[in-house]
């Protein structure tokens, strides 16, 4: 199996980009476009466990639009062959009082590169 291929590493990093701008700027739209449509998707939060695109959604929908930014202290990117990837980031909210990690799988789709499982959690 080939791991980080350059041309599937900048696909993958170019949709986690756009992942951090939708997550920062509340663009739920944008957010629910790039999660896989599927019972099968899953994401487990800080204070939630969601199981399916519908329930992401909903939850994505109706949390507060406010105190959303964040600074990246780590990300690392790998991928799997051309289809398959894993992002595992680090991060720091209010200058460092709040840290956090969040990971992610991506899968190649018909319809492109989708999240098909998250999870976000505080560091204590």
């Amino acid at each position: 199996m080939d791991i980080n291929l350059p041309d599937v590493l900048a696909e993958v990093q170019a949709h986690c980009d756009r992942y951090e701008k939708a997550l920062t700027g509340n663009d739920v739209a944008e957010l629910d476009t790039l999660f896989w449509n599927s019972p099968h998707t899953l994401r487990y939060g800080a204070t939630e466990n969601l199981y399916g695109y519908d329930e992401i959604q909903a939850f994505r929908a109706s949390r507060p639009s406010q105190g959303l930014e964040r600074n990246v202290v780590r990300h690392v990117i790998t991928t799997y062959g051309r289809d398959m990837a894993t992002s595992n980031l680090e991060f720091e909210r209010n200058g460092g009082a709040v840290r956090g990690r969040q990971s992610q799988t991506w899968m190649r789709t018909p319809e492109g590169w989708r999240v098909v499982a998250a999870h976000v959690s505080p560091l204590k």
